[in-house]
């Protein structure tokens, strides 16, 4: 009798062991959990930032909705957990949940950063940024900063193009050589496009950067078109350049990978399914940003230079020679990265 008991319950803890993992699975594919899951964000800026109310804010309502409210993220301000520099590495340690910010605060954390934040003179919108970076199986860039993040546990999700990141000086700039020796706040990757164009590159907290220009301290400074009106920018700087060194600048969200991997199949798949949703109608509310910031310089009496294409061909050459192998230095996939950006340009002349 002991015997049979004995083999019963074995045979019951067995089954029971059996139909779990068959249980979690249903419920994965079949809708979402019962358990929510709470997530705290910080990215490497506050809400006053363009990233804030026209990228991250949106991207967390369409995730909560997505997964039916099994998903809730609170967003803090940078500083309010850590400071903005030391954001990307808190969320790879997991002391927040989340990050969002550009090119992993141009790419010191994570070289392949800057493949996602965009290459100088490179794609001219977001059609052609998604094109390469994750639409067309030929290039598929995108797969490449994800490794990376993955080796920094960490999981790319989220993306956004902010529009032009472009020049804003009390000069005109209609040629390439109109940069040399002038002083410009640049950070990262503009820093290396400024210097790479004969210019001096300034390092610069954004807070300052109104009253330096205002001051003459600095020449003008790089910025996302968007952006400039919510610095007041047009009121110390005359002129815009156009189309920008860097024509689609964008911004990244990443989550901790160890709560990913918590997440259920379902909620995964869920959050997934916004990536490309939520990169094209952000990057339209930067877009119409950039009109309304435009209008602000013109309102205050700017001038939106718009270089001509032979000069534009100039400055992409220039930056191809002299600006990404810079970038392509800095890791074997920034490398591989930017050759497939070279392959595409040569697809799509």
């Amino acid at each position: 009798m002991k015997k049979r008991l004995f083999i019963a319950s074995v045979l019951a803890a067995f089954a029971s062991t059996a139909i779990l993992p068959n249980v979690a699975f249903a419920a994965d594919k079949d809708g979402p959990p019962d358990k929510i899951t709470k997530w705290t964000f910080q990215p490497a800026f506050d809400s006053s930032d363009a990233g804030w109310g026209r990228g991250l804010i949106p991207w967390v309502k369409a995730v909560e909705e997505a997964t039916q409210g099994t998903v809730k993220i609170r967003v803090e301000p940078a500083g309010a957990l850590t400071s903005g520099a030391e954001a990307f590495g808190a969320a790879a340690a997991g002391m927040t949940d989340g990050y969002a910010g550009w090119a992993t605060v141009y790419g010191g954390e994570m070289p392949e950063g800057m493949l996602a934040y965009g290459l100088a003179m490179g794609a001219d919108g977001p059609e052609q940024a998604w094109d390469a970076m994750w639409g067309d199986p030929k290039y598929r860039i995108g797969d490449l900063v994800q490794e990376a993040a993955h080796e920094r546990n960490l999981h790319w999700i989220g993306w956004t193009d902010q529009g032009p990141n472009s020049m804003f000086t009390n000069f005109p700039i209609n040629k390439l050589e109109d940069l040399k020796g002038k002083k410009m706040r640049a950070g990262g990757p503009q820093a290396i496009f400024h210097a790479a164009m004969g210019g001096a590159p300034v390092s610069m907290d954004a807070g300052d950067i109104y009253t330096a220009i205002k001051l003459g301290t600095i020449d003008g400074t790089y910025w996302d078109t968007g952006g400039i009106a919510d610095m007041h920018f047009p009121e110390v700087i005359k002129y815009a350049s156009m189309p920008g060194w860097n024509p689609a600048q964008h911004q990244e969200t990443f989550v901790n990978l160890d709560k990913w991997n918590e997440l259920t199949d379902w909620q995964r798949k869920q959050i997934e399914g916004i990536f490309k949703k939520t990169y094209f109608e952000t990057s339209k509310m930067h877009m119409d940003a950039v009109d309304s910031s435009i209008k602000a310089l013109k309102d205050a009496g700017g001038e939106v230079i718009v270089m001509p294409e032979k000069e534009v061909q100039r400055m992409r050459e220039k930056a191809m020679t002299d600006v990404w192998p810079k970038v392509a230095e800095q890791s074997e996939r920034n490398a591989k990265g930017v050759e497939l950006w070279k392959q595409y340009f040569k697809d799509h002349p």
